[in-house]
């Protein structure tokens, strides 16, 4: 199943919602990712929070965040596993 496009699959997973609390992105927060020589830069992030800021619309090229999964004890899952 496809986790929904407003609830967090892995860590970390950004979500920003513009002033009507639309979801307007949901992704990385840059292209760094650990053990890489990448700089973490928060580009990704960064630009649609400025566009947001801005009252522009967001790039709709957005990348997934990559990290672990999200861990639920038993009991506690949400209804989308």
């Amino acid at each position: 199943m496809e986790t929904p496009p407003h609830r967090a699959a892995c860590n970390p997973d950004f979500f920003l919602f513009d002033k009507d609390r639309k979801l307007v992105y949901r992704g990385q927060m840059d292209d760094s990712r650990p053990g890489d020589d990448r700089p973490l830069t928060g580009l990704d992030l960064r630009s649609a929070l400025n566009a947001v800021l801005a009252g522009e619309k967001v790039n709709s090229n957005q990348k997934p965040s990559i990290g672990c999964n999200i861990k639920w004890k038993p009991g506690n899952e949400p209804d989308y596993f």
